[in-house]
């Protein structure tokens, strides 16, 4: 996967434990990565999303060394950035969707035991 060297892409199995079957679903894996949103929440003051700082501290810190190589190195995964932006989303809100689709590709690839295969371009 573009952005993913030797040492990163070693770090995302054993972040994972190894077995890709114990998770149920891409945002399973996301949860457990720390980079799934959770709502911040007081008594009865409900704040917005935020990204949790739960999770794997291995497989977070692969994914964003991941991301940010291929933030800038990268054509689909710089596209994909600048949309998000265009959305008016903010850097950090950007750079978290971006971690999050990297990492259901990951799941992807590992679930169904295939290499990562660039994305055709739509003429």
């Amino acid at each position: 996967m573009p952005g993913t060297g030797v040492r990163t892409a070693s770090n995302i199995p054993l972040g994972i434990g190894g077995d890709i079957a114990n998770f149920k679903s891409a945002a399973h894996l996301a949860a457990y990565a720390g980079i799934a949103p959770a709502t911040g929440q007081s008594g009865t003051s409900i704040k917005g999303e935020r990204p949790s700082r739960r999770g794997n501290k291995r497989l977070r810190n692969a994914l964003w060394q991941s991301l940010f190589v291929a933030s800038a190195k990268h054509p689909p995964s710089i596209a994909y950035y600048k949309r998000k932006r265009e959305q008016g989303k903010h850097h950090n809100a950007a750079v978290i969707c971006l971690a999050r689709r990297r990492c259901d590709v990951i799941y992807s690839m590992l679930k169904n035991g295939v290499l990562y295969q660039e994305p055709a371009l739509v003429a």
